[in-house]
């Protein structure tokens, strides 16, 4: 399988539609990325499914592109 989330680091939050967070994390892992539990400045993604909570608001503050499920289902593709 390609590396193409190589060097990105996401952060998960919220409630998932299509995937459960642990399959979301290990599709991310696979495809070279990191996962991390929480939000920081070396966080190049959040993935904000419903009910985000406080990491959504972090992400704002700190400049961290925030996408939902179906844009995270893309780049994994």
């Amino acid at each position: 399988m390609g590396r193409k989330l190589l060097g990105m680091t996401f952060v998960f939050t919220g409630m998932l539609q299509k995937l459960n967070r642990e399959d979301a994390e290990r599709k991310a892992r696979i495809l070279g990325g990191d996962v991390s539990g929480s939000v920081s400045g070396k966080t190049d993604f959040l993935v904000a499914g419903e009910n985000p909570g406080s990491k959504r608001k972090k992400a704002e503050e700190l400049g961290v592109k925030i996408i939902n499920e179906e844009e995270f289902l893309k780049m994994i593709k």
